[in-house]
Order: C-alpha cells, then sequence, then structure tokens
C-alpha cells in the first residue's frame, strides 16, 4: 500500500511538474494555423536558444529534437493528457496561458498594435448618411435635427426611435424631425431610414416609380398576408389572379430588406488549410501545410556556453531550462504536424467515395473510431481537428465536417446525417412547385431509398436547411 500511495504521489508531482509544458502542447495541437506562427514566434521571444532554419524539414523527424526521444515524447504526452479531466476544457483557461506562457516583449506588442491601428476601416452606414447630410444645404438646427436621426439609424438601416420619441429626449419641434426624416430617407441606399419593414420596402417601390403597382399595394395593404404567403387570400381580396399575385411576390422579393447592410464590413473569415488532398494518378495525396511554421532549432551558440568551464552554475542553469523548454516546445509542433498528418490519412482512407463524388457520399465517422486507428485519446482527434482545414477536390471543408453519426440502411449500408439532409434538399430542389413535399411525403420517399427516417427528423433537417415548410414554399 505504501508502494502504491507513494507511486500516486510520483504521479501527481510529475503533474505538477509538466502541467505549464502540456497546457503549452495542447494549446499548439489545438490553435489554427493562422494563429500558430504568432504564437510560436512570441515564445521564440521570450527563449533566447531558439533559432529558425530556412530550410524546412521532414515530418520524419522533429524540428531540431532527437529523433530518439520522439516516441517517448509521444507516449509522455498521451499519458499526460489522460491524467486529468480537467485537460478537456482547457481551452477556457488558454487566455491566461497566452498572457502568460506566449507573452512577448513591450516592443513586439507595440509593434501589433501599430499593425491594427494601421489597418483602413470600411466606412459605416451613419458615416456615408453624415456625408451625404454635408452635401445638403440646411441650417444649423436642421443640421442637429437629421444628426440626431442619422445617431438612432441602426447598422440594418432602420430607424430605432420614432419622432415623437426623439421629440421627447431633445425637446426638437417634431414637425421639424419628421420633414428631416423624409430628406434622409430620400439619402442612399433606398430604404434607410424606416421604421419597419413595410415602410422599408415601399420608400424602395416609390424610388423606383412603382407606387402605383400591384406591389406596393400589396405591400401596403396586406403585408401580414404576404409574409405567410397567403396568396389565394391576397389574390381574392385584390380581385386579381393567385398568379399576378405570386409574380408580385417574386418582385418584392427582389428588393432589400436591410438596405444599411451594403456598408456592413465582410467577415474576415480568412481560411488556411492544415492539409491539401489532391488526386495524383488516381490515388489521393496529403500535404501538410508546413510553410506557415517556423522550423526551430536549438542554437549552437548556448551549447557552447554550456561547455564552457567558465560559466557559472547558475548560467548554466539558466541555459540547461531554456533548451528544455526549447526542445519541447519543437516536439509540440513535430507532434501536432503529425497527428494532424495520421488523422487526415485516415480521413481520406474512410472517406474515398467523398472524395469522389461529393457530401452526398459521406460516409458516417466518429473521432472514437479515428482515435483507435491512429492510436491516440478521442480528446486528442478532438483537439487536432478544432479549427483546421482541408483543401480537397470538392472544395475546402473543416476536419470537423468529415465525423458525423448516421443511418443503416434497408440494404445494410451506412449512411451519414450529412448525406441524408443533402438527399432531402435534392428533393426540395426538384419537387413541383405546385405540390410541394409534405415532411411525411420526404419520410415515404426517403424509405422507399431504404433510408428509415422519422418525421419529426425530416422537419429538424429542413430547418437546419433553411427550407421553408411545404404551404409556404408553394408556388402558382
Amino acid at each position: 500500500m505504501a508502494g502504491h500511495g507513494m507511486q500516486q504521489s510520483q504521479s501527481l508531482a510529475l503533474q505538477q511538474i509538466l502541467a505549464p509544458q502540456l497546457q503549452q502542447s495542447l494549446l499548439i495541437l489545438q490553435t489554427p494555423l493562422l494563429e500558430l506562427r504568432n504564437l510560436v514566434q512570441q515564445e521564440m521571444e521570450t527563449n533566447p536558444v531558439l533559432e529558425e532554419l530556412s530550410d524546412e524539414p521532414s515530418i520524419d523527424g522533429p524540428n531540431g529534437a532527437e529523433p530518439s526521444a520522439d516516441n517517448n515524447f509521444k507516449e509522455e504526452f498521451e499519458k499526460l493528457a489522460s491524467l486529468d479531466e480537467e485537460w478537456r476544457d482547457y481551452m477556457a483557461q488558454s487566455a491566461s496561458y497566452r498572457s502568460e506562457g506566449f507573452r512577448g516583449s513591450q516592443e513586439a506588442q507595440d509593434k501589433r498594435q501599430f499593425f491594427f491601428d494601421s489597418i483602413a476601416m470600411q466606412e459605416t452606414l451613419q458615416q456615408n448618411l453624415v456625408s451625404q447630410l454635408n452635401q445638403t444645404a440646411l441650417n444649423a438646427d436642421d443640421r442637429k435635427t437629421a444628426e440626431l436621426i442619422i445617431g438612432n439609424i441602426d447598422d440594418n438601416g432602420f430607424l430605432q426611435s420614432t419622432p415623437e420619441e426623439m421629440a421627447l429626449s431633445s425637446g426638437a419641434p417634431k414637425e421639424d424631425l419628421e420633414k428631416m426624416l423624409a430628406l434622409i430617407q430620400g439619402f442612399y441606399p433606398p430604404g434607410v431610414g424606416a421604421r419597419d419593414l413595410r415602410e422599408c420596402l415601399l420608400i424602395q417601390l416609390q424610388r423606383e416609380g412603382r407606387e402605383n403597382g400591384i406591389e406596393y399595394k400589396i405591400v401596403s395593404e396586406h403585408m401580414e398576408d404576404l409574409g405567410k404567403r397567403r396568396f389565394p387570400e391576397i389574390a381574392r381580396r385584390m380581385g386579381i389572379s393567385v398568379e399576378e399575385v405570386q409574380e408580385a411576390a417574386n418582385n418584392i422579393a427582389r428588393l432589400n430588406p436591410r438596405p444599411g447592410q451594403v456598408f456592413a464590413a465582410a467577415p474576415q473569415n480568412y481560411v488556411l488549410p492544415d492539409v491539401t488532398v489532391e488526386k495524383v494518378d488516381g490515388d489521393y495525396q496529403i500535404i501538410l501545410n508546413n510553410e506557415q511554421i517556423p522550423h526551430l532549432r536549438i542554437s549552437n551558440t548556448y551549447k557552447d556556453i554550456i561547455a564552457q568551464d567558465n560559466n557559472g552554475s547558475e548560467v548554466k542553469d539558466y541555459i540547461r531550462d531554456k533548451i528544455r523548454s526549447g526542445k519541447f516546445l519543437i516536439r509540440s509542433i513535430h507532434q501536432r504536424q503529425q497527428t494532424i498528418s495520421n488523422i487526415a490519412h485516415q480521413i481520406v482512407s474512410r472517406q474515398r467515395d467523398f472524395f469522389e463524388h461529393g457530401p452526398s457520399h459521406l460516409k458516417p465517422m466518429t473521432m472514437g473510431e479515428i482515435a483507435d486507428a491512429v492510436g491516440v485519446h478521442e480528446t486528442t482527434v478532438s483537439r487536432a481537428v478544432s479549427g483546421k482545414y482541408m483543401a480537397t477536390p470538392q472544395g475546402i471543408f473543416e476536419m470537423k465536417y468529415f465525423f458525423t453519426p448516421g443511418y443503416q440502411t434497408a440494404t445494410g449500408e451506412s449512411m451519414s446525417n450529412t448525406s441524408v439532409k443533402e438527399a432531402i434538399l435534392d428533393l426540395v430542389k426538384h419537387e413541383d412547385g405546385n405540390a410541394p413535399l409534405s415532411d411525411q411525403e420526404i419520410v415515404e420517399v426517403l424509405s422507399q431509398r431504404g433510408i428509415p427516417i422519422a418525421r419529426r427528423t425530416v422537419a429538424k433537417y429542413r430547418t437546419e436547411l433553411n427550407i421553408l415548410p411545404s404551404h409556404m414554399r408553394r408556388k402558382y
């Protein structure tokens, strides 16, 4: 019992000593490629023994680390990763780690801030409206009133406070507010300054000179029925055919329900694939993106300093600690790339039909299956694919995309949820617009194809695919 207790104590001590390094290694494993280079460069700034190589090393050996130590490192990494459940959610603590473990110099932080400050910002809707206002001849009071209105327009282009509310809060006459609102509603983009969707659409139709058309009357008098696609009811009330209402609804759908969005900055979602899959001579080749990661080694200069007798023990201990830390970083980077490579090979091997024919041929696959095949823990697979992308002949996909549960068809074949969704989407895409398929009819068609599925599951998948219910998909 004493020996067992001592073993537990030693294991606990090992966790406490290596926990910061494990956290660093896990962070490197999970960090997307675009962020990894910054993290490594920040670590190089705090560790003088690290230097960058100009030549790209082979994946067969860690950058500058002893190949013989790599297997031991992998075992150590996996053992530590399984010791404590808290590492499953380590990213919740990664913000503090970034500030402590990868803290760059003040100069580096200043340079980074200067870079962000130098980025040209896209003009906002409010700035553009003020610019248009400046080109209009107004007295000081009207300009102040107009600026108050612009300040109450949201990014979608809608007025968030009524003239009555702004009159109470500012003391400006309501008539002046109404006059300036009419002015702003004549600005670009058409529909800006509207109080609701109905007014927004009416302004756009007016600007197009269509205030005497069917579209204008439908929006003005039958907006609720239009939203619920009650075309027969609108036709009955207006004394026109359902086909005319359908055509008018199609024209209304071409208007912009959020005019301010033309000034919204596009999301800066830059995707840099960690893995590229190419078909060469009938076989799929996997290429890791190693170019974005600095290739490191331990500087020989510091190895020589340790070898010199005239350096004190304190200096040598400091350098030894930095060398040890540097080697662990190098091995962690290598282990990251090797793990991603192993997982990518498994994905390509198991999902060949996807690479040949597309998403409709995606097969069910779990992270547990890949973990067993690669020889790592399931949480390691989860971290390794998090935020990573794979460029394929079918397009660029997040690596998590390939992991999906599925169904067993009547013929015993496995079919992924994604494939079932593709089948539903294809059915709706080719349905008769005059008689769209109900959820139950989709269930029956899929059942005939050997895919057992419940009606509520079809409804769930239809919602996830942004497909309207059958009564709202009907065309006349």
